[in-house]
């Protein structure tokens, strides 16, 4: 089987897995709970959340509360081949945009001051489809966090949130793949191997 083939298979096997799982929503709040809970999180002035579509673990309630809490949310955004984000102020302002995910209203990008660069955050949090417990992460194959993550500062953590059936053994990973620093799910969280785990070019 190639890599490719053993990554899609990966995906149908965790795809599945979340979306039979009961009790997402008491799952998630537990996940975010941790979350919220870090260090990392406490310490930090400016987040990057994803926004929850679909099964992911949901996150637009921790989310309401950190914009409560007057810390810097970022949320990304699809623009061609790549993510951008943006300085969030309110849920209202987000509205489904690619592949139907929520997004920031078109109409708002353009604000100068609503602008964010990797560089400036403290905190990801990240999506994926499965991981591993080392860390290693498999997204939709489309790349779009991988472009983002390998510009992020070296010492800002890279946090996956997930349900414990996304984890599984072993993530085939690449060259431009990154590892996570830390993976959560409602059991436990896993230390990741982080970006100094990540294979050579």
């Amino acid at each position: 089987m190639s890599g490719q083939d053993r990554k899609q298979e990966i995906r149908t096997l965790a795809k599945a897995g979340r979306r039979d799982l009961p009790a997402k929503d008491e799952l998630s709040r537990r996940i975010c709970a941790k979350f919220a809970a870090l260090p990392e999180y406490r310490a930090a002035a400016s987040v990057l959340f994803y926004v929850d579509f679909g099964n992911e673990v949901r996150t637009q309630p921790l989310l309401t509360t950190a914009l409560a809490q007057r810390k810097r949310i970022a949320v990304p955004y699809c623009l061609d081949d790549r993510l951008e984000l943006f300085l969030l102020e309110g849920i209202d302002e987000l509205a489904s945009g690619t592949f139907g995910i929520p997004e920031p209203r078109v109409a708002l990008r353009a604000l100068a001051d609503r602008r964010v660069h990797v560089s400036g955050l403290d905190l990801i949090m990240v999506p994926g489809v499965a991981f591993d417990r080392r860390g290693g992460r498999l997204g939709h194959g489309k790349g779009y966090y991988d472009k983002l993550l390998q510009n992020a500062p070296p010492d800002t953590p890279l946090v996956a949130l997930a349900f414990e059936c996304q984890v599984l053994p072993e993530i085939p990973m690449q060259p431009h793949d990154v590892y996570m620093d830390k993976v959560i799910t409602e059991k436990t969280i896993y230390p990741g191997r982080g970006r100094r785990g990540r294979m050579p070019a």
